[in-house]
């Protein structure tokens, strides 16, 4: 399996020529979707979930389907219908030949005043784990953790905590965009002296072997 970052939470998984494209949001690049044979979106925020970007991959290509949680379902179901699939913790399915299970339901807290959403996320052929906006951890052995580093609802030591519990072989960094290539070397540092697994960062573009 190839992996390629996207900016800030979107990755791309390809296998046996199929792709599959996780969380093209507002800050991932305006193609992010396209040439995907399958789409996950772990929740509503911007940041994760962008109709025109998901617009531009369905009409690129007119096979590939979106498996998300109901509040994006409702928003693109009419305008593709059949091809838009809801999901929820505990399920399990196939997308463009990729073993999918689903983990977790509530985003993270980012204030006791903000509504909490739903959000869930997804474990890629039992080895790549994507949490969405929350430190989900599944009850399965994760070989990759995509870890969301900078967000306005976590601080360091709960992304070092997370490492330690779910245990990964290894941690790729992503919700990254407000981070700042300055502060960068302090999270490299700390995460990966404390974490406890190898701690890695792709740039956008940038692609590794899982």
């Amino acid at each position: 399996m190839k992996l390629t970052k996207k900016s800030h939470s979107c990755v791309r998984l390809e296998k046996d020529g199929q792709v599959l494209v996780l969380d093209p949001g507002a800050f991932s690049e305006e193609d992010a979707a396209v040439g995907a044979d399958a789409i996950l979106v772990t929740h509503e925020h911007p940041d994760h979930f962008d109709e025109l970007r998901l617009r531009a991959g369905m009409e690129a290509n007119p096979a590939a389907q979106i498996w998300t949680l109901r509040a994006v379902a409702e928003k693109l179901s009419a305008a593709f219908p059949g091809r838009v699939h809801t999901v929820g913790h505990g399920d399990t399915f196939t997308a463009a030949g990729f073993d999918v299970q689903v983990h977790g339901e509530l985003h993270a807290v980012i204030h006791p005043d903000i509504p909490r959403i739903t959000n869930v996320g997804y474990l890629v052929d039992g080895k790549v784990f994507h949490p969405g906006d929350a430190l989900t951890v599944p009850d399965h052995p994760v070989e990759t953790l995509m870890l969301p580093v900078m967000a306005p609802w976590n601080k360091i030591s709960e992304v070092i905590d997370y490492v330690r519990e779910v245990k990964p072989q290894r941690a790729y960094d992503i919700h990254d965009a407000l981070l700042t290539d300055l502060a960068r070397p302090v999270y490299d540092r700390q995460i990966g002296q404390l974490g406890g697994a190898e701690h890695l960062r792709l740039a956008p573009g940038d692609s590794a072997q899982m």
